[in-house]
């Protein structure tokens, strides 16, 4: 059978540069590679194919012995079309390649030179969790943490290495950090199981971390907790998560803030709110009463005449202050009207005298309600 002509293959035209070939092929090896056509014998015959196409075009002079003769250029024991057909060593050798060059952005960057850079990982990031009350986040304030994490080997230095010792190359790949094993025609690459990716091997590991160049310990740290901050909020410590392995980079710690619940303060956003209950009589005849406020001070409440239950007295500026901000949250009271309860014999008599004289502008609400209610009823 004729093979295809490999423009044709790929879809693209004779003078396609080497961006659109790289392109072209990757879309159409996404599309008819083996891991995703399962015993499709018609996707691997293109997909093999689609492989010795590219291999043959992304290559300068390649290319340019086959625009000139075809795949003529390539037959009596050239590599491209005898080798591939086989999936011979060298095929295998090129489709590692192919897959270095097409995927490699995919697969956190190509090979070569895992080496020592491999070894240094950055070390992991911690959450804390830290509870305060609501009046630490009005004033703000530094607090200390304890927090228990994996810090640099003051011994070795972090490098993991006994002080004194050396390293050597891994035997195991040479010190490239990665061994590679054929998987039918793939070739698959992974990280040195003997020396993790570091290429070299210790002479002796350091008696203290154990050659981890890390060891646990719990940490002081100081937290500033800026005024007003919020429940949830996250405070992000560059650098002071856990020591990155064998001298790599540290993580960072995430401290997550929760507030305790208040007595009498309920929070949103800025605002303040408390609910606070009055006598009946101080109600009907105004008055006025005192509360805490979180900065240790009282403020005043007055209470107008006629007041009804649920009503909200503002207190401007009595809030919480707004977290990076000279603004400031108000206070919000609410009034809860008390009934009176457990009456003497005169407090009920001057009550049901109360009642005698009471008139519909005394309850305007209720009254009004009930004389509805007798229109709807027909009464």
């Amino acid at each position: 059978m004729a093979k295809r002509d490999f423009y044709e293959v790929l879809g693209v035209a004779k003078d396609a540069d080497d961006a659109v070939l790289k392109s072209a092929y990757r879309k159409l090896a996404m599309q008819y590679h083996p891991d995703r056509n399962h015993g499709d014998n018609e996707a691997e015959g293109k997909f093999k194919e689609l492989s010795e196409a590219y291999e043959t075009l992304k290559d300068g002079q390649k290319r340019a012995a086959y625009d000139r003769f075809g795949h003529a250029a390539f037959e009596n024991g050239g590599r491209g079309a005898a080798g591939a057909a086989g999936f011979g060593p060298e095929f295998t050798s090129s489709m590692s390649d192919i897959f270095d060059d097409i995927f490699g952005d995919f697969m956190g960057g190509r090979r070569g030179g895992g080496g020592q850079g491999a070894a240094k990982l950055r070390g992991s990031d911690l959450r804390y969790n830290l509870e305060i009350s609501l009046e630490e986040s009005f004033a703000g304030q530094t607090v200390e943490i304890d927090v228990p994490t994996l810090v640099s080997c003051t011994t070795c230095d972090g490098n993991g290495a006994k002080p004194g010792t050396g390293t050597h190359t891994c035997r195991q790949c040479n010190g490239h950090g990665k061994v590679r094993a054929a998987q039918g025609f793939f070739t698959i690459e992974r990280t040195c199981p003997v020396c993790q990716g570091r290429g070299q091997m210790m002479d002796q590991p350091c008696t203290d971390c154990g050659g981890q160049g890390r060891r646990q310990e719990n940490r002081k740290l100081s937290v500033d907790i800026p005024k007003g901050i919020e429940d949830g909020t996250r405070i992000r410590l560059a650098n002071e998560g856990e020591a990155g392995l064998r001298g790599g980079p540290p993580g960072d710690l995430y401290i997550f803030i929760s507030l305790r619940p208040h007595d009498l303060f309920q929070r949103d956003g800025a605002d303040l709110y408390a609910r606070v209950p009055i006598a009946m009589a101080t109600a009907a005849l105004g008055g006025e009463f005192e509360v805490p406020t979180l900065d240790a001070m009282r403020a005043k409440v007055k209470v107008a005449a006629g007041t009804q239950p649920g009503q909200r007295v503002r207190l401007k500026g009595k809030g919480m202050p707004v977290l990076r901000s000279k603004d400031t949250g108000d206070l919000y009271v609410q009034l809860d009207i008390e009934t009176p309860q457990n009456l003497s014999r005169k407090q009920r008599e001057l009550l049901e005298e109360f009642q005698r004289l009471t008139t519909e502008e005394t309850n305007p609400t209720s009254d009004g309600f009930f004389a509805k209610l007798k229109t709807m009823f027909g009464a």
